[in-house]
C-alpha cells in the first residue's frame, strides 16, 4: 500500500495563521488566543500551540509579557538578512538551472513549458486581486526554478527563509499596486533560464529580489529596471518614442 503524505494538523494550523497575517487579517500586534484559534479552524488546541511555536520561532509571531503571544511587528533588518541570502541561493539555483537548458534542448522545452504555466497563473492571481494566491504562485515559481536547477540542497534552504517572507510578500502586495511588474521580471527571468544564458539569468533574479526588498522598504510597488541594461534600454526607447512624436509634429 503506497501513503500519500497529507500535512500534519500542525502545518494546516501554521499555514492558516501564516495566511491570515499575510493577508492583513490578523495584523501586526493583533493578541493571539488559541482558544478562539482553536475554534476559528475547528481543531482542538493542540496543533494551534504548536503552530505558534514554529510562527515564533520563524520570527512571525512574538512574545508579549502575560498577553501570551502576539503577531510581530515587521522586523526591517531580519527582511533585509533573508532577502539577502535568498538572493544567494536564488541566483545559485537560476545560474544551474540555466547550464542545464544550455545543455539540452529537451530540459529547455519542459523547462519553458512548465515556467510558462506558473508566470500564466501568477497573472491570473493578480487579475483576481486574491493576496493569497499572489503569494503562491510566487513561490511556486522559485520552487520551480530551484527543482529546475538540479541540486536538492536548494529549496531546503531556502524554505527557511519563505516562511517569513511570505508574511512580507503580503504586506508588499497589500500596501502597493497591482504587481504586474514582478511578473513581467518572472516571465524575465524565465527566458534567460529557458535560452541558457546563465549570467543574464542570475543577474536578474538577483536584481528582481533586490527590488522586492526595496518595495517594502520605500512603500512604492514599483518594480524597478532589473539590471543596467534595462535600464538603459528603457531609456533609449523612451528617447525613440519623444523622438517620433518630435519628427511627427508639424515645423
Amino acid at each position: 500500500m503506497l501513503l500519500t503524505p497529507q500535512p500534519s494538523l500542525v502545518e494546516q494550523a501554521y499555514d492558516a495563521i501564516l495566511g491570515e497575517i499575510a493577508d492583513g487579517s490578523l495584523p501586526p500586534s493583533t493578541h493571539l488566543i488559541q482558544e478562539d484559534l482553536a475554534a476559528r479552524y475547528g481543531v482542538s488546541r493542540q496543533p494551534i500551540q504548536q503552530a505558534l511555536l514554529l510562527l515564533k520561532s520563524d520570527g512571525i509571531v512574538q512574545d508579549a509579557g502575560r498577553r501570551g503571544l502576539i503577531v510581530a511587528p515587521l522586523d526591517m533588518q531580519m527582511m533585509r538578512d533573508r532577502y539577502e541570502v535568498r538572493a544567494a541561493l536564488d541566483a545559485l539555483a537560476a545560474r544551474l538551472a540555466a547550464q542545464r537548458c544550455a545543455a539540452s534542448p529537451a530540459v529547455a522545452a519542459q523547462v519553458g513549458t512548465d515556467g510558462t504555466a506558473i508566470v500564466e497563473g501568477g497573472l491570473a492571481a493578480v487579475e483576481a486581486g486574491d493576496v493569497n494566491a499572489m503569494i503562491a504562485q510566487d513561490v511556486a515559481f522559485h520552487s520551480f526554478i530551484y527543482a529546475a536547477s538540479g541540486n536538492a540542497m536548494i529549496a531546503p534552504s531556502a524554505e527557511l527563509h519563505w516562511r517569513f517572507l511570505r508574511r512580507v510578500m503580503g504586506e508588499v502586495l497589500r500596501t502597493s499596486g497591482p504587481p504586474i511588474g514582478i511578473w513581467e521580471q518572472h516571465r524575465d527571468i524565465l527566458n534567460s533560464i529557458v535560452a541558457g544564458d546563465a549570467s543574464a539569468a542570475e543577474q536578474r533574479i538577483v536584481g528582481h529580489i533586490k527590488n522586492a526588498a526595496g518595495r517594502l522598504v520605500d512603500g512604492t510597488g514599483h518594480a524597478a529596471p532589473q539590471n543596467k541594461q534595462d535600464e538603459e534600454r528603457k531609456r533609449t526607447d523612451a528617447k525613440r518614442r519623444a523622438d517620433r512624436i518630435d519628427g511627427n509634429r508639424p515645423g
